[in-house]
C-alpha cells in the first residue's frame, strides 16, 4: 500500500519578529500532527517525521520527497466565492468581514507561515498523484 510520507525538517526556531502563523517549531509540529491524525482517521496511510538538521538554510516540509514550495509551484489555486443562493452575504445587513490575511498569502521563506488551505492543497496533490500511480 502506498503511503504519504511527511517530514518537517528544521534547524532553528522561526524569527520571532515576523508576522507568521506559527511562531515556533513546536506549534508547527502540533499543526502537522493534527493533519496527520485527521488523515489517519480517514484511513489514509500517512507517516510523519520530525528531523533536526543543523545545515539547513531554512525550515521546510517535504511530502513524499518534494518540498511544499515545489508542489504548490505547479498548482493554480482559486478561492471559491460564496454562492449567492446559499446565504445573504451580499445583503446590506450582513457585510462581508475579512479577518487576517488571505489564505493564499504566505511568506514562503518560512514554512511555519503556510496557511491551512495551502498545506492541505499540497497534501491533496501528492495524495492524488500517489493514487494515480497505484496499480489496481
Amino acid at each position: 500500500m502506498a503511503m504519504l510520507d511527511i517530514e518537517y525538517r528544521y534547524s532553528a526556531e522561526p524569527p520571532s519578529d515576523l508576522d507568521i502563523r506559527r511562531k515556533s517549531v513546536k506549534e508547527m509540529e502540533n499543526y502537522i500532527r493534527s493533519l496527520v491524525l485527521e488523515m489517519q482517521m480517514a484511513d489514509i496511510s500517512v507517516g510523519f517525521k520530525m528531523i533536526k538538521k543543523d545545515d539547513l538554510d531554512r525550515n521546510t516540509v517535504l511530502i513524499n520527497g518534494k518540498t511544499v514550495n515545489q508542489i504548490l509551484d505547479g498548482l493554480q489555486l482559486v478561492m471559491l466565492e460564496p454562492d449567492e443562493d446559499s446565504c445573504e452575504c451580499n445583503s446590506p445587513s450582513k457585510p462581508i468581514t475579512n479577518i487576517g490575511r488571505s489564505e493564499l498569502d504566505w511568506n514562503d521563506e518560512h514554512i511555519e507561515d503556510i496557511s491551512d488551505v495551502l498545506m492541505k492543497n499540497a497534501i491533496a496533490k501528492m495524495y492524488a498523484d500517489m493514487e494515480a500511480d497505484r496499480i489496481m
